[in-house]
């Protein structure tokens, strides 16, 4: 079987009214790459059982390898394994296997499968069942029109340990019996920059790939900022040929981007800022208002980060300023709450009663409301405290909806930590 070329289905509706976004294809992507497998298309479609059949038959004209995320529980809306069979012509037929793995997987939470959960064991026939460590739905892979179809949960964590411990090993297993040689990894360097938007870091990186290199550049932007990647093209001859290229392209973008390049490849800003606290000894305590707990949040979804995090408070109205953080309501009155004093005052507040070595603030207009001409939605004020008695704020002005602007806020103070600590190196 051919594996060079793939595409991905995400299946949920609620990927498509706008509640939710499909972030499994990019780990995707990333897992496929390494295996010199290039995904070419992606879809998302809803949960009705006929549009599912529809993806398929146009997947199956145009990839070798197609990875469907999700439709996989135990509720009604849950139909992937359906569309597969219909489409395919394979019976559905409950697997020993399937709901022994669900079975015992229940057991250590406790829990006995009900009628509907006894669903997640129906498997098309000839197809393989893939386990799922971490959750209990089990996934499946059947071979069909020359393509393999891979079926796994839509949940991220479920999905990733599943590609990992089941369909790489499966995908590699399949490349060696046909004898071929293996397609060439997809050489990818990938950069992440905040302060900058996608036209200026385009503008940055101009003329940075003479024309007819068999580089390619990529940019995307979010709230998070804006990730640049350099893919290497080519056959594997010339891959090897050319990674001394890739690597003169690569220093040339972190010089042309480096005031605004904070991690390269699967780092995030808070990873950063982490190892950044750990080597420089030194512990954290945060004071959110606008991004209500955001900042908090992200910090300690990193391992570890027990050993720099004191603490993270959610001062949300001004009397939570003034009695959890010391905040003059003075000052708040005579400034106003989003205000850079203010700012200033909540970092040190929270740096004190921590009693860490750096206090760090946010307050701002999230909105869609709150805003006024002189202090507009999206007006942010980032603080930071050292018990030097020399406070440092920052002024932001984001746009987006409510949440974007909750994003960005939480964005822009790690990396106005992570510059801070940097300058004291």
């Amino acid at each position: 079987m051919n594996q060079r070329d793939a595409e991905t289905i995400a299946i949920g509706t609620e990927l498509l009214i706008g509640g939710r976004s499909d972030s499994n294809s990019l780990f995707l992507a990333d897992e496929l790459g390494k295996l010199g497998i290039a995904v070419r298309f992606k879809s998302v479609v809803g949960d009705k059982r006929v549009d599912i059949v529809t993806a398929l038959h146009t997947a199956v004209r145009r990839a070798h390898v197609i990875v469907m995320t999700g439709g996989l529980g135990p509720t009604v809306d849950d139909c992937t394994r359906e569309a597969v069979a219909c489409a395919t012509g394979h019976r559905l037929g409950r697997r020993k296997e399937a709901l022994e793995g669900m079975t015992a997987r229940l057991a250590q939470w406790g829990r006995t499968p009900n009628t509907a959960q006894l669903r997640q064991a129906m498997i098309p026939s000839g197809a393989t069942v893939l386990k799922n460590p971490v959750g209990s739905a089990p996934g499946f892979c059947l071979s069909w029109k020359k393509a393999l179809i891979i079926s796994l949960p839509g949940v991220p964590r479920e999905m990733e340990e599943m590609m990992r411990q089941e369909v790489l090993p499966l995908l590699c297993a399949a490349r060696e019996s046909s004898g071929r040689l293996p397609p060439a990894p997809i050489v990818r360097q990938v950069f992440h920059t905040f302060g900058l938007a996608e036209a200026d870091v385009d503008a940055k990186l101009h003329g940075l790939i003479p024309k007819g290199m068999p580089i390619d550049l990529g940019l995307l932007a979010s709230p998070m900022g804006v990730l640049v990647s350099l893919t290497m093209k080519g056959n594997q001859s010339a891959r090897e040929k050319n990674r001394a290229l890739l690597q003169k392209l690569a220093n040339d973008a972190r010089s042309r981007l480096s005031d605004w390049l904070f991690a390269e490849g699967r780092d995030t800003m808070e990873e950063v800022v982490g190892r950044e606290l750990v080597q420089r000894g030194l512990t954290l305590a945060v004071a959110e208002s606008c991004t209500g707990g955001l900042i908090g949040h992200r910090l300690t979804q990193v391992a570890g980060s027990s050993a720099y995090v004191d603490r993270a408070a959610v001062c949300y109205s001004n009397r939570a300023k003034t009695e959890m953080l010391g905040v003059p309501a003075e000052l708040i009155a005579r400034e106003g709450a989003v205000s850079k004093k203010v700012a200033a005052a909540m970092a040190c507040g929270i740096r004190e009663r921590a009693n860490v070595s750096v206090g760090l603030s946010v307050t701002g207009i999230a909105g869609p409301d709150g805003g006024t001409e002189t202090k507009p939605v999206g007006l942010v004020y980032i603080g930071l405290d050292d018990g030097t008695g020399r406070p440092v704020t920052q002024e932001f002005r984001f746009h987006g909806d409510r949440n974007v602007i909750k994003q960005r806020s939480s964005q822009a103070a790690l990396d106005f930590l992570r510059r801070w600590l940097l300058d004291k190196a």
